[in-house]
């Protein structure tokens, strides 16, 4: 209990600094709040309170132990403005009390003209820009009801020449109470350093000087730009198996998510499985947040467990973006 009551008094802190309102847009890295993996977005990212694959891993990673189970999941997501967002995460369960996970997401915004002033049909040169992070995640069963786990990972941005990187931590924990084998999570993701863009278009040749001849004109110097924080999520929600037999269960989530930038919000979502082979499920993201252009989450998915201990699974999610369209998503996974 020691533990949950520090991990909450050092979120709340953390993501209640001063008013969300004046700190909305003052955080880099925005893609680190991407909700990863179909299952997790169509039932509206409210995950912190389930243990049933790797992609936990970004929502709560004291709970992918509970999974038991050793897997590969691969995400891709059609995403805002023509731009692709993707997820690798792989996880080995030791012991059913030890378990390690990698993860890797990847949000890729395309290549495009280089045009300056003087030629504004372009210069015949291309940039690019991506932002990366890679992660390190381990967890442990302190009970048979009680995990606790963290994540190191590293965190990078980059557009054209210029790039910043800074390392950041996730911390999280699951307890799993007798009652309808209802799951309580709690984490807090993205505590580290802050990010400070830095390249070679930024040197620049300067007249230290001007105002007297016989100074050299020709010194480089380095553009010193702002250094931005990560957008620091606090997260706490549950997990509920309402009806669980063999031949069908239904699943119900909801979590409350405090990012330091913005404003708090709810995702809830639900989960219906047919013999443990077909999944329907929905969700509703972005609660109490006024004008938000999310909103009704849908998906649904199939499982498929081979004799030889090997299950292969393929998820779908479809979220409607307002303005931006519609966000698709499509994850495989193969477990043992």
């Amino acid at each position: 209990m020691r533990t949950i009551a520090i991990l909450a008094a050092v979120g709340w802190n953390v993501s209640s600094d001063a008013p969300a309102q004046a700190k909305i847009g003052t955080a880099a890295a925005q893609f680190l709040g991407i909700p990863v993996g179909a299952r997790a977005l169509s039932m509206g990212g409210a995950y912190v309170g389930t243990m049933s694959d790797v992609s936990t891993v970004y929502f709560n990673p004291g709970a992918f132990v509970q999974a038991r189970r050793t897997e590969v999941v691969f995400s891709n997501t059609n995403w805002l403005v023509g731009t692709q967002f993707r997820w690798l995460g792989a996880m080995v369960n030791f012991d059913g009390t030890n378990a390690v996970a990698i993860s890797v997401t990847q949000l890729d915004y395309g290549e495009d003209d280089i045009t300056t002033e003087l030629e504004p049909d372009g210069t015949g040169g291309r940039w690019s820009a991506q932002d990366l992070s890679a992660g390190l995640s381990y967890a442990r069963n302190l009970t048979d009801r009680f995990s606790i786990g963290g994540t190191v990972k590293y965190v990078s941005q980059r557009i054209w020449n210029e790039s910043a990187s800074t390392v950041a931590f996730d911390a999280g924990l699951l307890f799993v109470t007798g009652f309808h084998h209802m799951r309580l999570g709690m984490s807090i993701a993205n505590f580290g350093g802050d990010l400070t863009m830095d390249g070679r278009d930024l040197l620049k040749r300067i007249d230290i000087d001007p105002a007297n001849s016989g100074s050299n004109k020709t010194l480089m110097a380095n553009l010193k730009t702002e250094a931005w924080p990560m957008p620091v999520f606090f997260r706490v929600g549950l997990g509920l198996d309402v009806v669980k037999t063999d031949s069908y269960s239904l699943t119900v989530a909801a979590d409350a998510l405090r990012p330091s930038d913005n404003v708090m919000v709810i995702n809830s979502g639900a989960e219906v499985s047919l013999l443990n082979v077909v999944y329907l499920r929905a969700g509703y993201r972005a609660l109490m947040q006024k004008e938000s252009e999310e909103g009704m989450t849908l998906g649904g998915g199939l499982r498929y467990d081979a004799p030889s201990f090997i299950s292969l699974s393929v998820d779908y999610s479809f979220q409607k973006f307002g303005r931006f369209g519609d966000v698709n998503t499509l994850t495989v996974g193969l477990g043992l």
